[in-house]
């Protein structure tokens, strides 16, 4: 061998930037679009969280404050009037939606209370059905970000893959130091697509929960307040 092949060989590799900042500046510009719409993604998720967060800790603190004041043998006409002069959701939406619908029916002098009974229960659930739709509003946004998030990465790293091999044999150099560059810049995408996905599905799957108990929280006070108002039908019938 070549003495002067030997020193060359045993020479250190150029160093090569491999901060987060200059894979991004070296990266393709479809891997540069990839990278800027999960980092966008990445936002719009944390920022879905914290007003999640913010919505449910407020929904939850209604609901025992309603559930406070309704079992506190306070007359349910005065609860009534209170509430509803007001804009109301969750429980309190459900309690003034169903005593709506029954002053209604003994405003207007109805002779049967047949189907006044079916008629509360069905305000009563609509009511909680617009009360879960707004709980769930952008919860669809997690679900996607969560579930796309590491194939868009993957895509990144796919395209910045398949242009650092391309300049691998445009430079005929197969080398650490020409590899390693293009290769991490490919990485850091996926890297991105995981930090976007990750949080997603986590809080995705806590915020669903929350929903299901918040529902069923509803649900139990729409039957149980269902029932109080069918007593109060059976007298009066």
């Amino acid at each position: 061998m070549n003495p002067a092949d030997v020193a060359q060989a045993a020479l250190p590799l150029p160093s090569a930037d491999v901060s987060l900042i200059a894979l991004f500046l070296q990266a393709h510009w479809i891997v540069k679009c990839v990278m800027l719409g999960l980092l966008s993604c990445s936002v719009w998720v944390w920022a879905i969280a914290i007003d999640k967060t913010l919505l449910y800790s407020r929904t939850r603190r209604s609901m025992d404050r309603f559930e406070q004041a309704f079992w506190s043998g306070e007359s349910i006409e005065e609860l009534y009037r209170s509430l509803s002069a007001k804009p109301t959701h969750s429980m309190a939406a459900c309690f003034v939606a169903a005593m709506r619908e029954w002053k209604r029916s003994f405003e207007s002098h109805a002779r049967s209370f047949a189907g006044l009974q079916m008629r509360i229960e069905k305000v009563m659930n609509v009511s909680i059905a617009r009360e879960i739709e707004r709980l769930e509003r952008r919860l669809l946004v997690l679900a996607t970000v969560g579930s796309a998030g590491p194939f868009v990465g993957l895509f990144g790293t796919v395209w910045g893959i398949m242009s650092s091999f391309q300049s691998i044999a445009a430079s005929k150099n197969t080398s650490l130091a020409v590899v390693a560059p293009g290769i991490a810049e490919a990485l850091f995408a996926t890297a991105i697509g995981l930090i976007a996905a990750i949080p997603a599905t986590i809080f995705y799957n806590k915020f669903t929960s929350e929903v299901n108990r918040q529902a069923q929280r509803l649900e139990g006070f729409a039957d149980e307040f269902a029932a109080i108002l069918s007593r109060q039908i059976d007298e009066r019938a």
